[in-house]
Formats: structure tokens, C-alpha cells, sequence
């Protein structure tokens, strides 16, 4: 797969680009709607000949436009949204660059000087799409305004239990500790990506050892609690690549901090031993278990993360 970062105004060489079936969008999460896009772009492409091709907005256009409303955050950051652009089957992504100069720019002049530079001979978009200064674009006006050169088709919303699929719907889902529900909407479970990283080693101590995982993009987080997980694993040291299950706890370790602290990502892997400092993991969060509360010592926290680690262990082996 080939990615090209562009801006506005485009570079010469993009002119001779091939013709290609383009799917356009921010597609933050990637999430079943926006698969539905980039499939019919990609099936478009092979049924046509033409290349598959992706256009994603980077960074939000919220942050650019002052609306961020914790879009700072991303359920796919860009690396992570490139390679779900792959396994869907994407020939070419092409990463533009959402700045006040690009944000300015007509609906016709993003077709003339932007869409039709790309070659585009078939533009697939959601039905919610916006395009151009002030949001002006439709989905409908890029139809009538790409009528002599281009086709394009208009995908209508998706919905999973009772809800319209949409990145909004996945950060409620997120935010309320519903990660089942953001699996479904997402069509498949949510995960975030960080180093495992040296911590305070009081789980250890206590017969839990843990990877400490700091992220290493600015990722929507579920809500504080404890998850039954998955922890893909890469390969190292002799070590084959794995995927093990996990008890994670998300929060601020109450037991133990007097003072509020940035919530950490602690992760017990069920039957490892090994070291994994250093290793960039990833994490897929399956089930909650509970909300992270304070415990009156030691023994009793003990005794909660045996309950929690069976349980982990059931969920996850069922």
C-alpha cells in the first residue's frame, strides 16, 4: 500500500496519478460505517480496474476549526487508521494535511484542484459527508459537482443496537465502560497501542505483576475500571509473537496514591512470566468488570484481584 501525505495546493507530480476509486472521509475508529465506504471504494476499484484509494483528514478538522471537543484524542490514530486501511484492501492512502489554507477552499476547487489532480473516477463518501469552506459541500453537491467526470456513490448510515454507527456513539460507548457495545459498533473490540514501561513494582510484591503501558498516542481511553483484555504481544528475544489474556486496570491506583495522579494502564497477563520492558503492545479491550474502587488495606485488595482474574479468565476463555 502506498501513502502520500499531501496539502493544499498539490504538488506537479500529482497530476499523473492513475485513475483511482476514491473513499474520503476523517474515518476516526474506522468503525462499520466507514468500513462500508472503504469497501464499496475497494470493490468499485476492482470491478473497474482502477486503483483503491483512501483519503483521510489529518489532524481532525474540529482541532483546526476550534471545535475540538476532545478530538485531541483519537479512537485510531494515524498509524493505527492506516492499518485498518490496508487489511480493507486500500492500493493507495493518501494523508491530507487539514490546515486553515486547505479549510478555506470552495467545494468546486477541493473537485478541480484536489479530486481531479488524484485521478478520482469514482468517489464513495458517507451520507453525512461535508466538504469545503464553511462545511458548504454535500455529499449530494459533490455528486453534482463531479457529474462530468466522476461517479460517486453516497453510503446511507449504519446502525448496531438501536444505534446509528458513528465515532460519537463509540466515545459514549467508551467513556461509560461499554466496550462491548463499542466492539459492535466498531466491528471489532477496541485497542490501544503503548510501550510497557518501568512502574512503582508494587504488584509484584503483592503476587500480581503487572506491564505498566504508556501509550504512545493520544488515544481515547474507556472509563476507570478493570477489563478482562487481550495483550498482543511482538515477537522478541526468541520469543514468537502471542496474544495473552489479561486483567487490566485503568485508574489511579486508590489503594495505594494519597494525591491524584495521570490514570495508568496496568495490565496482569494470565500464565506469562517473562520480561517486557520496553516492548510495544497492544491491547484490545473485551469486557468490564468493574469500577476501580479504594480498599481497606492490602489483604482485601488481594483478595478482589484473585476475584477479578477469574473472572477475567472465564470471560475470556468462554
Amino acid at each position: 500500500m502506498e501513502i502520500h501525505v499531501v496539502s493544499y495546493p498539490l504538488e506537479n507530480d500529482t497530476a499523473s496519478a492513475s485513475p483511482c476509486a476514491l473513499a474520503i472521509g476523517h474515518f476516526d475508529g474506522v468503525h462499520l460505517g466507514h468500513r462500508s465506504v472503504i469497501d464499496r471504494a475497494v470493490a468499485k476499484a476492482r470491478e473497474s480496474g482502477l486503483r483503491a484509494a483512501v483519503m483521510t483528514f489529518n489532524p481532525h478538522p474540529r482541532e483546526v476549526l476550534g471545535r475540538g471537543g476532545g478530538y485531541a484524542a483519537s479512537l485510531t490514530p494515524l498509524q493505527d487508521k492506516l492499518e485498518l486501511f490496508r487489511e480493507a484492501g486500500a492500493d493507495t492512502v493518501y494523508v491530507m494535511r487539514f490546515d486553515p489554507a486547505f479549510a478555506e477552499i470552495s467545494p468546486r476547487t477541493f473537485v478541480d484542484e484536489v479530486l481531479l489532480r488524484l485521478g478520482v473516477k469514482h468517489a464513495v463518501v458517507g451520507f453525512d459527508f461535508r466538504f469545503g469552506r464553511f462545511g458548504e459541500g454535500t455529499a449530494d453537491g459533490l455528486r453534482e459537482l463531479g457529474a462530468d467526470d466522476f461517479g460517486v456513490d453516497v453510503i446511507p448510515a449504519q446502525s448496531r443496537e438501536g444505534l446509528k454507527v458513528s465515532s460519537t456513539y463509540v466515545r459514549e460507548a467508551l467513556e461509560n465502560g461499554q466496550v462491548e457495545l463499542a466492539a459492535e459498533l466498531l466491528g471489532r473490540p477496541y485497542s490501544v497501542s503503548g510501550v510497557v514501561v518501568h512502574g512503582d513494582a508494587r504488584g509484584r510484591t503483592i503476587g500480581f505483576p503487572t506491564a505498566n503501558v504508556q501509550q504512545d498516542e493520544s488515544y481515547v481511553v474507556p472509563r476507570l475500571g478493570v477489563y478482562a483484555v487481550r495483550v498482543h504481544l511482538p515477537a522478541a528475544d526468541g520469543r514468537e509473537a502471542q496474544v495473552r489474556a489479561a486483567v487490566l486496570n485503568h485508574g489511579m491506583k486508590p489503594t495505594f496514591n494519597k494525591e491524584k495522579i495521570v490514570p495508568v494502564l496496568e495490565a496482569h497477563l494470565l500464565d506469562f512470566e517473562g520480561d517486557l520492558y520496553g516492548n510495544r503492545v497492544r491491547i484490545e479491550f473485551l469486557h468490564f468488570l468493574r469500577a476501580e474502587r479504594k480498599f481497606n488495606g492490602i489483604a482485601e485488595l488481594v483478595e478482589q484481584l484473585g476475584k477479578d482474574r477469574d473472572r477475567a479468565a472465564e470471560l475470556l476463555n468462554a
